[in-house]
This record gives structure tokens, C-alpha cells and sequence, in this order.
């Protein structure tokens, strides 16, 4: 899918024919990654592009959904939360909603997604301390839906979240 924006009445389209980042939107991509504070014209100094450029391929960026929420990824260690833990569970069929519902109720559920396998949802929680954990994971469990439960604890991140990587690949496709 194409992306298309209106400057000054004319339509400008952004992005590869099947929707994916293209080239030059990977190397804005990449600039605002390593400064997300940066200006539209220290963008376009960054990557070359006119300010013009860099404004309508923003917005077009964000109007296909590629730019996502702007908040700043917080560490739940300085929240007094430093365990780390992901929770698989089965869910009872036709329940997922009631299910959703209840995970996004519990503060300490930092992210819920829907699998495949035998484990419907894959539920990233955080804690305190071991017995916070335990906590958490009764009140999961409790929720009406929930069938059963496995709980992993997070040892170490040995990498963190990143898409520099994929980026640099598509920015360089050498």
C-alpha cells in the first residue's frame, strides 16, 4: 500500500508499491533513531534530504503506522520493578477478549502477544521480587478465560529491543 500526502493539493506517494520502507525511509528511520529528538532540519542535514523531504516522508511514515507511539522506553528496575518475567497461557476458546481485557488491567503486564502453538498468549510481565512475581502470576491465572499458566523468568537480555540492524540492511542493501 502506498502512502500518499497532500502538499499544497498535490498527492505525494512515499514507500515501496507493496507498503515496506524503502531505501531513503530507512535512512531517515535510522537517523531518527540515533537522535529522536532531532529537528526536521537536523534530520535532513543527517541524511542529505531537503527539509521538505524529510517533513512529507515523516508523515507519511506516520501515517502508514511505521512510527509508532513516541514515548521513551522506561527501565521497570527504576519503577522498583526489576524481575522480568514472560508468561505463556492457554486461553479458554472464544474467551480471548474477556481475556485481553483483564491482562491490560494488571499494572505489571508490560506487553501481551497472540501465538501460535499450543500457548495462545505470550504476556511480558515485570515484578518487584520473587514473591511479587508469584503475585502477578495468581492474579493472570485468576483471570476468567485463563486456563493454565507457565512462567519464565527472565534471566539476562542478552539483546535488547533494536532495529538499527534491519534498517542499516535496507538503507545498504549491498
Amino acid at each position: 500500500m502506498l502512502s500518499v500526502v497532500r502538499a499544497e493539493g498535490v498527492g505525494i506517494v512515499h514507500g515501496s508499491a507493496d507498503g515496506v520502507v524503502d531505501v531513503t525511509d530507512a535512512r531517515l528511520l535510522r537517523a531518527l533513531a540515533a537522535s529522536p529528538r532531532a529537528t526536521v532540519l537536523a534530520l535532513a542535514e543527517a541524511t542529505g534530504l531537503s527539509r521538505n523531504t524529510v517533513q512529507a516522508r515523516l508523515a507519511g511514515l506516520e501515517a502508514r503506522g511505521v512510527l509508532r507511539s513516541f514515548e521513551r522506553r522506561v527501565d521497570p528496575a527504576a519503577l522498583g520493578h526489576p524481575l522480568a518475567a514472560f508468561v505463556q497461557v492457554r486461553v479458554t476458546q472464544r474467551r480471548l477478549d474477556t481475556v485481553a481485557a483483564g491482562l491490560a488491567a494488571v499494572p505489571e503486564v508490560v506487553e501481551v502477544l497472540g501465538m501460535s502453538g499450543e500457548m495462545d498468549l505470550l504476556v511480558q510481565v515485570v515484578a518487584r521480587d520473587a514473591d511479587d512475581l508469584y503475585r502477578v502470576a495468581g492474579a493472570l491465572l485468576a483471570i476468567d478465560g485463563v486456563e493454565r499458566t507457565t512462567t519464565s523468568l527472565v534471566m539476562r537480555r542478552l539483546v535488547e529491543h533494536r532495529l538499527d540492524p534491519l534498517l542499516r540492511k535496507i538503507a545498504d542493501p549491498r
